[in-house]
């Protein structure tokens, strides 16, 4: 399986974990060998309620004797994507009220680029340094780690960058400008808050010059940060609103939502403004669904809060300068780079899963699913101390 793995299946790295995979259920990943694994990743976020969620399988299996793809997105009325659409608008602020269906995160991000150049007949973007809003041609043009650009440019035009959290720098932000986007809590370079009302005061400088905000929830969305989406933390609402990962309960989606007026733009002049294939597909978004539901109809969301709690109080130790983030998406600060990468190793052989960030190589990443019990929890924390225990 691993020989094959190498030989067949594209590499995005040199050196993969290479775990090979017999089964997953809950909080635990199984090799072929049958060893679990304790799963404090969850699969970059995206599994919100373990693996195999049973509500999940459920809604799964139920669409699958129903019918699978029928047509392009946006042409046929499906009860999957229309009922997962309709439940977002009503656990979402005004005016955010209408999603468009896609295949993944960075699918979404290209397409809330065309529908704020679109709405507002402008063209310029401005993102954040560090920022990662994934890898497609647009997604990788947000971006200043020049060694990811490089070999792919030219990339799109007219984009310019700013500080996350750097409030001088909105008066870059002017009547030229169509959008700022932005992570709701900076991922890849170790979940940075945002400080001072700074997501306030960037929509308040947008709605001066009319530029739109777009907040990228694909990390903090569903439920991570103790609230549905991240944003509801900051007390502000975004013109556009991007979500993925742990919005499928383990199946490949993202979104965009906005309000009606805006979001009707991308459908004449041109018509088919943004079209995909299988976004919105009947399966995947029946799978959407069930997890949307189970966090909205449960105390999962408001649990994540406690379950932080419980590791910040857990761990602690002097290799750990800070736990950055919130709810269940946690990154601990190591001593070194070096530190944090023997974490990452070690905890896999000792049946923990953990994964590094993007930018910040002394942070490790913790986003367990929300679905983690405080006996996991302890479980997996104490693994962490005794490796850097032998660490020091």
């Amino acid at each position: 399986m691993k020989k094959d793995f190498f030989k067949y299946q594209a590499q995005t790295s040199p050196h993969p974990l290479a775990l090979e995979v017999s089964h997953a259920k809950g909080s635990y990943i199984y090799s072929k060998e049958d060893k679990a694994y304790l799963d404090f990743v969850a699969g970059v976020s995206a599994c919100s309620l373990g693996h195999c969620h049973p509500k999940v399988v459920e809604a799964v299996k139920e669409q699958l004797d129903k019918y699978l793809h029928v047509m392009v997105y946006g042409e046929y009325a499906q009860g999957p994507a229309i009922e997962l659409c309709k439940l977002l608008a009503d656990n979402l602020p005004a005016p955010l009220e209408k999603t468009y269906l896609t295949n993944s995160g960075t699918e979404a991000i290209e397409g809330s680029l065309k529908l704020a150049r679109r709405y507002t007949g402008r063209t310029q973007i401005l993102a954040a340094r560090n920022a990662y809003h994934g890898n497609t041609m647009g997604s990788l043009s947000l971006m200043t780690y020049e060694e990811r650009q490089k070999p792919f440019r030219p990339l799109i035009g007219d984009v310019d960058f700013i500080d996350f959290n750097k409030e001088e720098d909105l008066e870059k932000i002017t009547s030229e400008t169509a959008a700022v986007i932005l992570e709701t809590i900076q991922g890849g370079a170790g979940f940075i808050l945002p400080a001072n009302n700074y997501l306030k005061k960037v929509k308040s400088r947008c709605e001066e010059v009319g530029a739109l905000l777009i907040l990228d929830e694909i990390q903090p969305g569903f439920g991570r940060t103790g609230k549905l989406f991240g944003f509801e933390n900051f007390d502000m609402v975004p013109d556009i609103v991007v979500m993925g990962k742990g919005m499928g309960g383990g199946l490949p989606i993202g979104a965009f939502t906005a309000s009606a007026e805006m979001m009707d733009t991308l459908s004449d002049n041109p018509k088919m403004g943004h079209i995909t294939t299988f976004g919105g597909n009947p399966v995947i978004a029946a799978a959407a669904l069930a997890t949307l539901k189970e966090l909205t109809e449960t105390d999962l969301i408001k649990e994540t809060l406690e379950k932080e709690k419980l590791i910040r109080e857990l761990l602690v130790h002097p290799l750990i300068t800070e736990i950055r983030g919130k709810g269940l998406m946690l990154a601990p600060i190591l001593t070194s780079t070096e530190i944090a990468n023997e974490l990452v190793l070690r905890a896999q052989d000792k049946g923990l899963i953990l994964f590094w960030l993007l930018f910040e190589t002394r942070a490790v990443r913790i986003t367990p699913p929300l679905t983690i019990s405080k006996e996991e929890i302890k479980e997996g924390c104490g693994i962490i101390l005794a490796i850097l225990d032998e660490l020091k």
